[in-house]
């Protein structure tokens, strides 16, 4: 980060005389909360709208660019003006969220943030060359949605879905590392968060497909595999694709010729019955 960057003292940190570090948590999954030291600080919407966009855009922004995105139906005076209130909010004594200059803002270096540990998760999850801590085989941690209250911005919008997107990404992840370690429930567990986020997914289904077969469940893999040929053609009308038919096809031929042979078994039964009671 730029280190000539400059703190006006509507949002600079008072230094305590403990010396301790500025420590705010700053979480977005599931709504807005500002932590310091363990105690949630309340903040107004405008601030919060502020302080949430420079977290899911953490590098050095232009004010104007700030000022535009968050306020876009307003002239570029009043938006700046906006943007100067929302800064003069954020100031409180011995509390420091934002660095700015008469330039450029950004989120302090002091300040953790959930969805930025969320991304270096999934990082770590997708990397296969790279080691992982296990509290990342963890689903629960994924499944938060980005300030779900919050529907009136586009730029939230649009981050929402990228992270969304990388979440399942993440959970898929999870899921085959998972599979290779042979445990099954718990891979099941994040293949059906998957699920849960995207039902249509197709990659989360043959993840799930696969564990069963591991497993040697191959009922519960039909049913897998028919549960999502359903919501295909109920959803879209169209048929699920070869590659997640093939992991099945043993199965599904079993099952239709077992389906079949009872079939005609049923009819012949009757037919022999009648044979049987004719007179000899």
């Amino acid at each position: 980060m730029n280190s000539q960057v400059l703190v006006p003292q509507a949002v600079a940190d008072t230094t305590h005389s403990s010396g301790d570090s500025n420590q705010f948590d700053l979480r977005l999954l599931g709504g807005f909360r500002a932590i310091h030291r363990n105690r949630e600080i309340q903040l107004p919407l405008g601030a919060q709208r502020l302080v949430a966009f420079l977290a899911l855009h953490p590098h050095l922004l232009l004010r104007t660019r700030v000022a535009g995105s968050l306020w876009p139906d307003s002239t570029e005076a009043r938006s700046s003006a906006s943007l100067r209130s929302a800064l003069w909010r954020l100031r409180r004594p011995g509390l420091r969220l934002i660095q700015a200059s008469d330039t450029n803002l950004c989120l302090a270096d002091e300040v953790t943030v959930d969805t930025h540990e969320v991304v270096a998760m999934v990082r770590r999850l997708m990397d296969r060359s790279a080691p992982y801590p296990a509290e990342d085989l963890d689903p629960a941690l994924l499944t938060g949605e980005l300030l779900p209250d919050w529907t009136t911005d586009y730029w939230i919008h649009v981050e929402r879905e990228r992270l969304r997107q990388l979440c399942l990404h993440g959970l898929e992840a999870m899921c085959e590392r998972l599979l290779t370690l042979g445990r099954y429930g718990d891979a099941i567990e994040a293949g059906l968060a998957a699920v849960r986020g995207e039902p249509l997914r197709e990659s989360a289904h043959r993840l799930l497909i696969s564990i069963h077969l591991a497993e040697g469940n191959q009922w519960e893999a039909l049913r897998q595999y028919r549960w999502y040929e359903l919501l295909l053609r109920e959803e879209l009308g169209i048929e699920p694709s070869p590659q997640i038919t093939r992991l099945v096809g043993n199965v599904r031929h079993a099952a239709q010729g077992l389906l079949r042979s009872r079939v005609t078994g049923r009819s012949a039964t009757p037919t022999s019955r009648r044979r049987d009671a004719r007179p000899g």
